[in-house]
């Protein structure tokens, strides 16, 4: 945890966001990230994210079973799904999403959009040809060489 909140320090004197995070496998530190959004232009340049990437590549492997990952600040939504979606074994963080909401960094408003119907939220979504987006998905399924994730 404490090298999650020293890329944390370290990313605000270089230009970035204040958060930092590390993933470790069997008890050693494998990737670092920290915020990137402002100088890479990307927002999804998250550390969480970056952490990810990285334990990924280290690993050669998408699924980060086995790994843990600290973070100096409670997830965002989209870092608390990429946390799952790779199958990380547990999570450590240093300040929660009221810190952050203090210093500006507020996400309540993403959990309240995904609470409401998609009909509702302020990002207007439309269903379009969905018969032919749907051919994808048939290869998917009769593919019998597939990498499930």
């Amino acid at each position: 945890m404490r090298e999650a909140i020293r890329l944390s320090e370290e990313n605000v004197r270089a230009g970035g966001g204040p958060f930092g995070a590390v993933i470790a496998h069997d008890g050693r530190i494998i990737a670092r990230g920290a915020n990137r959004v402002t100088p890479n232009h990307d927002p999804t340049a998250h550390a969480e994210i970056s952490a990810i990437r990285a334990a990924c590549q280290a690993l050669g492997t998408f699924d980060l079973t086995g790994c843990t990952i600290y973070s100096s600040c409670e997830p965002c939504p989209m870092c608390l799904g990429a946390i799952y979606w790779a199958h990380l074994d547990k999570l450590y963080y240093g300040n929660d999403q009221h810190d952050a909401a203090l210093i500006g960094f507020d996400d309540a408003f993403i959990y309240e959009e995904l609470a409401l119907d998609p009909a509702q939220r302020r990002l207007k979504a439309q269903e379009l040809l969905p018969e032919e987006a749907f051919g994808a998905f048939r290869l998917w399924m009769e593919k019998s060489d597939k990498v499930e994730y």
